[in-house]
Formats: C-alpha cells, structure tokens, sequence
C-alpha cells in the first residue's frame, strides 16, 4: 500500500502523524511511504530521519493526496485540501464531524472512508483520543494561569496562593480524561478544585483518586453556584461524535467576575460555553464582558514533540492494521470498526449525530 502522511497546514499544528520507527515497520512488510518535506520538523522530527527508515520525502503537499490509498494526519482536511481528496481514499485522522459540517458534506460527496481518532475504542477506553485529553487537561490550566496574569486582562491572581494569601479557584466542568487531567494539576499546585459531572460511577472513581477536590453533580444549580466565584473555569466534555451541550449561556457571564479565565476545551466539537468561538495558539484568547476566553481547537500542538511521540505511539498498531489489509481490517479489528465514521461517503457510525 502506499500511505502519505502530508504536512499539516493547520495554523499552529506543529505535530506529525507519523514516526520513524513505524515507517521502518511499513517499509520492511514491503509498503510505500510518502512523506511531505518538513512534516515532521515542528515535533523535533527531520527528513533524515524518515529517510533513514526508508519514507520518500517529496516536495508538493498535493502530491501526498494524488498518489496514496492511505492518508494519515492529525488533524481534519481544510479547505484547501477538499479538492485533493480521492474516491477510494482511506484517511486516518482527528475529524470533528459534529463541529464542521462543510467538511462533512465533502467528505460525504467525495465519498471519501473516514476513520476518526476520537471514535476509535478498544474496552470502553478511547485509546488514541486519551493521550491527547491527558495533555490537553494539563495544558488548559497552564494556559489558564497565564492569562490570570493581569497583562492578559485577567484578576492577576496566582492559583497556588503564597504564604498568607488564599489559593485561586478553579472549576471543570467534565470529570473525564481532560477533567482529571486538569484537576490533578490544578491539586497539586494547591488551587481550590470543583468538578462537575454527571456519571455516578465517574464521580465515585475522582473522589477516591482526588480526595482533597470537591466533586458535586452536574445540574444549572451547582453550576451557577460553582462560576459565581471561579478565578478559572475549563469546559472539559465529551460525548463522541456529537456536540456537547452549552453549559454556560451568555447570561451567565453577568455573575462571573470580571477577569476569570475560561478555557474551552470542547471547543473540538462545538464548546461548552455560548460565547466561545474558536482561536489559534498565536491569537488564543478574546475578552468578552470582561471575562478572558481560551478557545484554542488543538491545545496538545503547542507542545507538539510531547503530542506527537504520544500520538504516534497508540495509532502506530492500527496504521500497521490498515496497511496490510485496507479496509478488510476493520473486519478483525474491532478498534478500527469501531473509528469508522464514513464509508465510501455513507455515514456509518452510529455515534455520529452531526446536524
């Protein structure tokens, strides 16, 4: 087979879909890989190196999409890679469906098959989404004590406190992967935490492993409660292959203080919070009625050697998977079947509500 991995033309995605040692696997069971020059410069990765591993480095980006049966990425195609797209293509990468509909339609007419990284699960766990919903909890509190300084328009407050001055507030809504990523940081460092969800069983699990955080039920009530005197909130939740529903409307912001950070890491797929709009890493925020917004879509590429050596590591099996056997491997590969989104332009997962 041959497989491109082209360079991402994402603003500020500096991670690479794939590493050296899994091109050396595809090449030694007799596969093509194609990589765009530069790729893998942004994550500490250089051209010598695939090379080394038997990957053809070529110069064109279009070049990737014309000549490969597999393409992998890391993030959704953009606009300027509709036109590449090819009937018969396999396309292997972080998709959002539910958040991008002009991308979905394409992808539907082009009759492209999808398989989506946030949908891909193996036990219950969704393997490939989980390393980057580690990073991305840990970085939306570094992120959020950043623009508490008052530079940012934030209260220029410290989130551990110092020695007879109170710690900061910090409030998640979501208590999965990212929410506990990002409680376990924000403990630590001493800020007083709130988780909000709405799984019994998830609630009993962060109480045991996060004794000192206050873990309180998701409903309107405890929400309104829990912002009124938040220095940070992270909007932290999934439901897998729809949008989440708006758990901050634009009124509520007249009860949080002015100079809080919220930090939406749902915006993936559409935000938790009404006024969030997406942003980049060299423009992540915007001041709305005095609150700082963080609405940055791929947090973990702002440290993309981390994110990239974590990424590679969990989609390296199933890249192997589809490269020996195509499509056919979604028939003995239940994580595979399980990531498959759209099938020759047909939607056929049944988590994917989109419109």
């Amino acid at each position: 087979m041959i497989i491109g991995i082209p360079k991402e033309i994402k603003e500020e995605e500096y991670r690479v879909a794939i590493l050296p040692k899994t091109v050396k696997k595809l090449v030694k069971k007799k596969h093509k890989v194609i990589i765009e020059r530069n790729a893998g410069l942004g994550a500490g990765i250089k051209d010598i190196d695939y090379e080394k591993s038997g990957a053809e480095i070529c110069e064109e980006h279009s070049y990737i999409f014309k000549n490969s049966e597999l393409i992998i990425k890391v993030k959704e195609p953009l606009p300027l890679e509709y036109d590449l797209l090819q009937e018969g293509q396999i396309l292997f990468t972080f998709f959002h469906f539910s958040s991008n509909k002009e991308m979905t339609e394409t992808l539907i007419k082009k009759k492209a098959t999808c398989i989506a990284y946030e949908l891909l699960e193996e036990n219950g766990v969704f393997v490939i989404l989980k390393p980057m919903s580690e990073i991305a909890g840990k970085l939306s509190v570094q992120q959020g004590m950043k623009y508490l300084e008052k530079e940012y328009g934030g209260k220029g407050i410290l989130l551990s406190g110092a020695e007879g001055v109170k710690c900061g507030k910090v409030v998640i809504l979501g208590g999965g992967n990212v929410g506990y990523n990002a409680a376990k940081i924000a403990d630590s460092i001493g800020a007083e935490v709130t988780i909000l969800e709405i799984n019994e069983v998830r609630m009993k699990f962060l109480k045991k492993v996060l004794p000192k955080v206050k873990i309180l039920y998701s409903n309107e009530k405890n929400i309104k409660d829990s912002i009124k005197k938040a220095d940070l909130i992270i909007g932290a939740v999934l439901i897998p292959g729809r949008r989440p529903p708006k758990l901050i409307k634009k009124e509520d912001l007249k009860i949080i203080e002015e100079g809080t950070v919220m930090i939406d890491v749902s915006i993936d797929e559409g935000g938790v919070f009404e006024t969030s709009h997406p942003t980049t890493h060299k423009q992540p925020i915007y001041n709305y009625e005095g609150i700082i917004h963080y609405c940055v879509p791929n947090i973990p590429g702002i440290v993309p050697r981390t994110s990239t050596f974590a990424l590679c590591n969990v989609t390296e099996k199933y890249i192997l998977q589809l490269a020996n056997k195509g499509i056919k491997s979604i028939e003995t590969s239940y994580g595979l079947k399980t990531g498959l989104a759209i099938l020759n332009g047909e939607i056929v997962n049944p988590k994917l509500k989109i419109f």
